[in-house]
């Protein structure tokens, strides 16, 4: 399934964000997905950075997926970034992410985070999704990648 549509808002995917540590684009990624959601970006902010501290989300391949468990909310939701430059997720392979996926889960329910993270994963994972994602000129083209089907799909 390619459609991560339920997962994100148009609202909150920030085409080219400019931040300069990981921390500031956490930070900005929860400011989107404050305005976008309805959520506190500051209670997002600090559940994003204690799960961060335990391990990096970086996922590989210029991806990262930072996480969080927020009491309050009804259900998984996201925000997306194109970063500028590519931030230090602490990915295994040690590339930088320029792309990052925030995805925030209701404390309630563990399964729909794990089977949330699955779904972000699988699409992150593939290398024609990476390439239209870096090439997409904003932030509609890029919602529509997330809203699939995908084309020529792999």
């Amino acid at each position: 399934m390619n459609d991560l549509s339920d997962l994100i808002a148009a609202d909150a995917i920030v085409p080219r964000l400019l931040a300069t540590s990981r921390r500031q684009a956490i930070q900005s990624l929860c400011d989107a997905l404050a305005r976008a959601a309805g959520i506190e970006a500051r209670t997002a902010f600090d559940a994003v950075l204690i799960r961060e501290r335990l391990s990096g989300t970086g996922m590989g391949e210029g991806v990262a997926v930072p996480h969080a468990i927020l009491p309050g909310i009804t259900r998984p939701i996201g925000a997306f970034a194109r970063l500028e430059p590519a931030q230090d997720f602490e990915a295994l392979d040690g590339r930088a992410a320029d792309l990052v996926f925030l995805l925030l889960s209701p404390a309630d329910k563990g399964g729909d985070h794990l089977k949330a993270f699955a779904r972000i994963s699988r699409f992150m994972r593939r290398a024609d999704m990476r390439e239209r994602l870096r090439a997409a000129r904003g932030a509609d083209e890029i919602y529509a990648l997330f809203s699939g089907p995908a084309r020529d799909a792999a």
